[in-house]
């Protein structure tokens, strides 16, 4: 079973609201992986089945691996979906994860019309107040680190989802779990 941990890192300035990024896997390690994802995107949905079935299993003792957000233009529901998944977070470390993992499996299900139904029915069988849930849709405190994610992900030159970066090693959108590995046992080799 992989360990979660659910990183706060205060913000540089005071008054700021606290940054998160969901980490799974191990919290301390100096093999990185940031993860940039659109809970919209299919390839990023096969990419959580890959992480699941294939990198934590392997890695989670070893490897810190990091979400960023980087919802799509083209995608009608992506930024709600993120900003919903960092509430989920606050309301309880590791739910935020699970939320979108829950997105990510529901794509198929979940549309503009339906999205703050399907969202206070997650909510509701989470034992989350679903209005709070609906609510936090409109805080600007999440929205603000959502687009802090975005804009960081523009800055290096991310444009796809998913953009997976070993390192700094980058793989973007579509790419095989072997490829991926060997860059990680390459880092994990470096650092010892």
């Amino acid at each position: 079973m992989t360990r979660l941990f659910a990183a706060t890192v205060l913000a540089a300035m005071s008054g700021k609201a606290a940054e998160q990024h969901l980490i799974e896997g191990a919290a301390r390690s100096t093999v990185q992986v940031l993860i940039y994802e659109d809970l919209q995107c299919p390839d990023c949905a096969d990419f959580r089945t890959m992480l699941d079935q294939q990198l934590l299993p392997r890695y989670a003792a070893t490897v810190r691996f990091e979400h960023r957000d980087f919802p799509l233009a083209k995608h009608a529901w992506a930024r709600k979906a993120a900003i919903a998944a960092r509430f989920f977070e606050e309301a309880r470390p590791g739910l935020g994860v699970t939320y979108r993992k829950y997105a990510f499996a529901n794509q198929s299900a979940i549309n503009v019309d339906n999205f703050n139904a399907v969202l206070s029915d997650f909510a509701r069988g989470h034992g989350v107040d679903p209005t709070q849930a609906v609510a936090a849709l409109k805080n600007e405190a999440l929205a603000a680190l959502v687009e802090k994610d975005y804009q960081e992900g523009i800055a290096r030159g991310i444009a796809k989802t998913p953009t997976v970066l070993v390192n700094g090693t980058p793989f973007i959108e579509t790419f095989a779990f072997k490829d991926v590995a060997k860059s990680i046992d390459a880092e994990l080799a470096a650092s010892k």
